[in-house]
C-alpha cells in the first residue's frame, strides 16, 4: 500500500472524529469526554499529556475490549513500534524508531511491575490481571539505565480491589483447534488487606505444517498463574506479587524464505522438535507518602529456563539438530525519594520544584550450553562420522549499581524546565567454551572480565499555551553497556558500548471541550558504535552481538483519540522512520554504509473504532473494529530480503448482559501472508523465516462479576 493510501485513510479517521467530536459539543454533552489517562513511565504517576515523552498507554479498557494477551500484540497501538517474533514464544524482540539489539541485551527493556526483565526471552508473558501497557519511546536512561538506550515497556499488574470481590471467567474456542479457559478473583480480607488470583491455560495446534509427515509443527500449550496480596496499614502501601508460565511449544516453523512465499505456512523437516519455557518471579513492592516526600522499594526476583530442540538444517534431510538450554536468574533492588505529588518544593511565588532520586542493584546469572549434532560427511567429506558440536559452555555473570536523579522546576505554572542524570557502573565476567566431540578440532575457551561505567543526561522543557494544549523539547544521551557473546567466532567474543543522542521535539493537545486528543512527535537519533545481532558464519541459527558502527534514525509521530459520543471511540496512530547506517559501516566483514536497519518498517499505521452502547435496560452490545499497517522492511543489516509492505485487519464484537457476555472475534480477517522474521542462511534463497499468524477466527463466553 502506498504512503499518499495511509495519509488519506488517517485523514478520514481524522475527518470523522472530528465531525464526531463537533456533533457532539454542537449537542451540549459536557460527560462525553476522554478519560484522563495516568502513566507512570517516568516512575511516578503523571498525567501522560504533561509529560515531554512520546508514551503510548494502552488501558485496561482497551485490553479487554481487543482481548490482548502478550505485549506484541498491544504494540499495534503505538507508532514506530515493531515486534520481531519467531514462533517460540521467548523470542520477542521488540524494535522503536529502529532501535534493537539482541535479546540477551536489547535496547528496549520491559518492565513488569517495576521490575526489569533484563533479557527478552522472558519478557513476553500472558497478560493476567493486567491492567495497562505504556509504550515510551526514545532514551530512558537517564531514570532507568540498563539496556533502555531505544525506551521502554511498562507492564502494570493490576491492583487487588480493597472495597469488594470481583473476578470472573472466560473460555475463548477458535480454529486450530484453541482452547482456552481464563480465571481471576480478587478482594478485600479487610480494611487494609486484599488479594487477588488468577491463572490461565491454553493450547492450539499449529500454523504450519511439516510437509514430512502432515504433522503441524508450531503448536502451543502453556499454564500460567499469577497471585497477589495488597497491604496498606497506614500510609504505607505493601504488594507482593508471585506469577509463573510452564510453556511447552512445538518447534520453530521456519523454511526456506522463497518456499515461503510461494507456499506459506509449510516446512519440510524430518525432525520435529519443541520449545520448552519455565519462568518463575516474585516482586515486592513498598510505598509510603508523607506531606513532604514519598518513599519506595521495588525488589524483583526471576527466574527462568529454556529448552530448544530443533532441526537446525530446516530440510528433509538427517544433516543437523540442535539442543540449546538456557537458564537466568535474576535480582533487582531499587530504593526511591520523591517529593510529595501534593507539596513540590516552592522556590519562590511563581515558580516550584518537583524531584526524585534513587539507587538501583542487579545480579544476573545466565548459563547456556547449545550441543549441534551434526550427521556424518555433513562438515566434511573427510569426516564420516556423526560429531557433537558445543557452541556454546557460556556462563556470564553480572553485577551492577545506579545512582539517578531528575529535577522538574515549573515557572509561572506554564514552563517546565527537567534535567536529569543518572550514573551506571557494571562489572561482568565470563567463561566461554566451544568444542567438539569428538575432537576433530581445538576447543576454545574464554576467561574475561570487563567493567563498564557511563552518565546518562536528559533534559527537557514544556510550555503551555493553555491547560489542555503544550509544546515540548528534549536532548537526551542514552547509553547501553558492553559486554560477552556466549558464542562467537574467535576474536569476537567481547563487544563495546552503545551510546546515542536523541532530540525530539512535540505537541500535545486536548481538543473540542477534551473528547480528541492529538499528539505528535519529531526525532533525531544519532548512535555510535551500533550493537548489532549478526549471524555467526561457524554455527548455523546462532547470533552474536558486533558493534558495527554509526547511524541516524529520523522521523515523525503522530497519536489521535477521540470520543464522538458516549457509544462511540475512534482511534489512530501513525508513525514514520528512516534509519541508515552511517558512513563507513562494516557488519560481517561487508560495508553497510546507507543501509536501512533491519526490520524497521518505513513506516507504521493503525486506525479504527470502538463501539458500546445499551441496547435494553439489561444488555449492551460492543465492538472493536482495526486495520494495521506496515511499511516495508529489510530483515539484515546488508539489505538483501525484505518484507514488502502489508496490513492486517482485525474485529471483535458481542454481547454482555450484568454477570454475563458472548463474543465472536476474528484475526488477520483477510488472511495476509508476511513473513515477519527472517535471517541470513545457507539455504536456497539465502535466507529463511517465518510466516506470519493466518486468519483466525472464534467466540468467547464467560462470566464477570
Amino acid at each position: 500500500m502506498r504512503i499518499q493510501t495511509l495519509v488519506s485513510a488517517l485523514l478520514v479517521t481524522l475527518g470523522s472524529a472530528a465531525v464526531g467530536a463537533q456533533a457532539t459539543n454542537s449537542q451540549t454533552q459536557p460527560s462525553v469526554t476522554l478519560p484522563t489517562v495516568t502513566v507512570v513511565a517516568q516512575k511516578e504517576p503523571t498525567d501522560l499529556q504533561k509529560l515531554p515523552v512520546s508514551v503510548t498507554a494502552v488501558t485496561t479498557d482497551w485490553l479487554r475490549l481487543g482481548d490482548i494477551r502478550f505485549v506484541s500484540d498491544a504494540a499495534i497501538y503505538s507508532p514506530n513500534t515493531y515486534y520481531s517474533d519467531f514462533t517460540a514464544r521467548k523470542l520477542t524482540n521488540p524494535r522503536f524508531r529502529g532501535l534493537g539489539a539482541s535479546p540477551a541485551n536489547p535496547a528496549i527493556t520491559t518492565f513488569i511491575d517495576g521490575v526489569p526483565h533484563l533479557n527478552t526471552n522472558s519478557s513476553s508473558m500472558d497478560f493476567l490481571d493486567v491492567d495497562q501497557v505504556e509504550f515510551a519511546r526514545g532514551p530512558q536512561s537517564s531514570l532507568f539505565g540498563r539496556n533502555t538506550l531505544g525506551g521502554l515497556v511498562n507492564v502494570l499488574s493490576a491492583r487487588p480491589s480493597l472495597t469488594r470481590w470481583t473476578g470472573g471467567v472466560s473460555v475463548p474456542l477458535g480454529d486450530y483447534d484453541a482452547r482456552e479457559i481464563r480465571g481471576n478473583i480478587s478482594g478485600p480480607l479487610g480494611q487494609r488487606l486484599a488479594v487477588g488470583f488468577s491463572a490461565s491455560h491454553a493450547t492450539r495446534d499449529g500454523f504450519t505444517t511439516n510437509s514430512i509427515t502432515g504433522n503441524d509443527l508450531d503448536y502451543r500449550s502453556a499454564t500460567s498463574a499469577k497471585g497477589q496480596l495488597l497491604w496498606t496499614p497506614a500510609n504505607w502501601e505493601t504488594r507482593v506479587i508471585v506469577s509463573g508460565e510452564r510453556a511447552r511449544d512445538g518447534d520453530y516453523a521456519l523454511n526456506d524464505l522463497a518456499a515461503l512465499r510461494q507456499t506459506p505456512h509449510v516446512a519440510s523437516r524430518d525432525f520435529e522438535g519443541h520449545t520448552d519455557r519455565d519462568i518463575f518471579s516474585t516482586t515486592f513492592g513498598t510505598r509510603r507518602e508523607t506531606p513532604r516526600f514519598t518513599f519506595s522499594t521495588t525488589t524483583g526476583f526471576i527466574r527462568w529456563k529454556t529448552q530448544d530442540l530443533t532441526d537446525i538444517d530446516y530440510t528433509p534431510f538427517p544433516a543437523a539438530r540442535r539442543d540449546n538450554a538456557e537458564e537466568d536468574v535474576q535480582f533487582t533492588q531499587e530504593v526511591r525519594f520523591a517529593s510529595s505529588p501534593a507539596a513540590s518544593v516552592k522556590l519562590s511565588d511563581r515558580a516550584s520544584l518537583a524531584w526524585q532520586t534513587g539507587a538501583f542493584l542487579f545480579t544476573q546469572r545466565y548459563e547456556q550450553t547449545a550441543i549441534n549434532s551434526i550427521s556424518p560427511f555433513v562438515l566434511s567429506q573427510f569426516i564420516p562420522f556423526a560429531v557433537d558440536q558445543i557452541s556454546p559452555d557460556a556462563d556470564l555473570d553480572d553485577l551492577g549499581v545506579s545512582l539517578y536523579g531528575q529535577a522538574t522546576a515549573t515557572l509561572g505554572e506554564r514552563l517546565d524546565l527537567t534535567a536529569g542524570a543518572r550514573f551506571d557502573h557494571e562489572n561482568k565476567k565470563a567463561l566461554l567454551t566451544t568444542s567438539y566431540s569428538p575432537a576433530i578440532a581445538p576447543s576454545s575457551t574464554v576467561d574475561a572480565e570487563r567493567s563498564f561505567s557511563n552518565v546518562s543526561p536528559q533534559f527537557s522543557a514544556m510550555y503551555r499555551f493553555r491547560p489542555d494544549r503544550s509544546v515540548y523539547g528534549s536532548v537526551a544521551r542514552g547509553f547501553k553497556a558492553g559486554g560477552f557473546n556466549p558464542a562467537s567466532p574467535i576474536g569476537s567474543e567481547a563487544y563495546d558500548e552503545e551510546y546515542a543522542w536523541h532530540l525530539e521535539a512535540g505537541v500535545k493537545t486536548l481538543l473540542a471541550a477534551n473528547r480528541v486528543r492529538l499528539n505528535a512527535a519529531v526525532f533525531f537519533i544519532d548512535w555510535e558504535d551500533l550493537q548489532l545481532n549478526v549471524p555467526n558464519p561457524l554455527v548455523p541459527a546462532e547470533f552474536y552481538i558486533a558493534n558495527v558502527g554509526s547511524a541516524t534514525s529520523k522521523g515523525f509521530e503522530l497519536e489521535l483519540a477521540a470520543r464522538a459520543n458516549d457509544y462511540l471511540d475512534v482511534f489512530s496512530s501513525f508513525g514514520v522512520t528512516n534509519a541508515r547506517f552511517g558512513a563507513n559501516t562494516v557488519s560481517s566483514g561487508l560495508s553497510a554504509s546507507d543501509n536501512k536497519l533491519p526490520n524497521t518498517p518505513d513506516y507504521t499505521a493503525t486506525f479504527g473504532a470502538q463501539l458500546s452502547k445499551a441496547v435494553t435496560s439489561a444488555a449492551t452490545v460492543y465492538g472493536l473494529g482495526e486495520v494495521v499497517l506496515y511499511g516495508p522492511f529489510h530483515y539484515d543489516d546488508a539489505n538483501l530480503a525484505e518484507q514488502d509492505a502489508y496490513s492486517l485487519a482485525n474485529f471483535r464484537a458481542g454481547v454482555r448482559w450484568k454477570y454475563i457476555f458472548a463474543e465472536g472475534w476474528i484475526r488477520n480477517a483477510f488472511d495476509t501472508d508476511y513473513i515477519p522474521i527472517a535471517f541470513p542462511y545457507r539455504s536456497a534463497s539465502g535466507f529463511i523465516g517465518e510466516s506470519g499468524r493466518p486468519r483466525t477466527v472464534g467466540v468467547t463466553g464467560g462470566v464477570r462479576f
